[in-house]
């Protein structure tokens, strides 16, 4: 049943959200409070399974995650029956979540991409002197291989016989062929425009040019950035704080509803999100668009520089 209900945490933000509208529709064009108060309750208990499970998660092991604190902070709501705050502030939640992960499947189709780019065979010489097409992974280092016209390079290697016209733009980012001859230096993943060449492996699989800039992509979007850093350490002992700063409150003014507003504000879930999120989704445009950055913290610097020159160049 929870796994059922947390591969399905979009669905339910949709029906939220849906509900959430439908309610405001009945309170603001036929003014049914009845309505209006079923359609929020309903919206903020859907929206609550799977964040409540997901606090259920995290405290089993021990965490005091954002979820719990979302999940209080919608049980106090509907203690002091505010249905309008649980259920927007559920939705807000699993909508982010949904944005969370539309980025994320935006820059893993984007590595995919690229990944593609990497070519699957070979035409390798065999011992009889013939060419035989092999998978690229068959490839030794000091094998000899044919290129022909319009295929891609299959490994880093060097030009040993023939002579044609080469687009690096995988590599490079020049759309400009650049000749071949032999001795010349070829590198995996760019593709012969015109001639025939043999050449010999240097490089092979991830020790490639290509394949070290796969890696490169696909490392830069695990690395964490000084901002990441700060905001999971914040995020651990902000939650457990506002917490406690709630009950203070609560015990000092006796007031419930003001302690559950000082609950449903702290929640930080843009914060958390939004950071990470933003980071890994500029290494993956990056990489769709032909350029590499070796990590969150380069992207940071960027962001800095770029208004510096933009503001620059306009004086």
């Amino acid at each position: 049943m929870q796994r059922y209900i947390l591969r399905r945490k979009n669905l339910i933000a949709l029906l939220s959200g849906i509900l959430i509208i439908f309610a405001f529709l009945m309170k603001w064009t036929a003014g049914n409070m009845l309505l209006f108060e079923w359609a929020l309750i309903i919206a903020s208990i859907i929206g609550a399974a799977p964040i409540v499970l997901q606090a259920y998660q995290a405290l089993r092991v021990k965490v005091v995650s954002i979820d719990v604190l979302v999940s209080i902070a919608v049980a106090g709501a509907f203690v002091i029956r505010n249905y309008e705050e649980s259920a927007i502030v559920t939705f807000l939640f699993l909508f982010g979540a949904f944005l969370e992960q539309r980025t994320l499947n935006k820059t893993r189709s984007a590595i995919k991409e690229l990944t593609e780019m990497a070519p699957e065979s070979a035409l390798k010489k065999m011992e009889n002197g013939e060419f035989v097409e092999v998978d690229v992974d068959d490839v030794d280092v000091g094998d000899t291989l044919l290129v022909k016209t319009g295929a891609k390079v299959p490994v880093d290697g060097t030009v040993i016989t023939g002579e044609g016209s080469i687009n690096e733009a995988s590599i490079t980012g020049e759309s400009i062929p650049v000749a071949k001859e032999q001795g010349s230096k070829v590198f995996a993943g760019t593709i012969l425009d015109n001639g025939t060449i043999q050449i010999v492996a240097d490089r092979v699989g991830e020790d490639t040019t290509f394949g070290k800039i796969i890696e490169l992509v696909e490392d830069a979007q695990d690395s964490k950035s000084e901002a990441e850093r700060f905001i999971d350490r914040f995020s651990k002992y902000y939650t457990p704080a506002v917490l406690v700063l709630s009950f203070i409150v609560w015990l000092i003014t006796k007031d419930l509803e003001l302690a559950i507003t000082i609950l449903v504000l702290g929640c930080p879930g843009a914060l958390v999100i939004g950071v990470p999120v933003s980071n890994v989704a500029g290494i993956g445009n990056g990489a769709r668009n032909g350029i590499l950055l070796k990590g969150s913290e380069v992207s940071v610097i960027l962001a800095e520089l770029i208004p510096w020159f933009l503001i620059k160049r306009a004086h």
